[in-house]
């Protein structure tokens, strides 16, 4: 499954558009870009709204990808990651039902 930096790097390519020019509409170095795209850094939440607009993508899935990201570089190491997770949608779920 791929990384978001790895799904905002076959948007580029696709489009077969260099670093420079996605790393000026972000207002980020290109080296930035470079390492997002290669899992070195994380983007940010703007970042990600952004490129789903300058890619024309559907923007939720875009955060969703990035999120999840995220979230498995917290428990990826954990031996109780997936419990973790478990719980965790559940908690999710009953703030949601809250706020209804």
């Amino acid at each position: 499954m791929s990384s978001i930096g790895g799904i905002i790097k076959k948007m580029r390519e696709e489009k077969k558009l260099p670093l420079r020019i996605i790393a000026a509409y972000l207002n980020i170095d290109q080296a930035i870009l470079s390492k997002i795209e290669r899992g070195q850094r994380r983007a940010n939440r703007e970042q990600i709204v952004k490129l789903a607009e300058f890619f024309k993508v559907d923007e939720e899935e875009l955060l969703v990808m990035w999120l999840s990201d995220k979230v498995v570089y917290e428990v990826a190491d954990e031996n109780v990651a997936l419990k973790a997770l478990k719980v965790a949608e559940e908690k999710v779920k009953y703030q949601m039902a809250d706020k209804k």
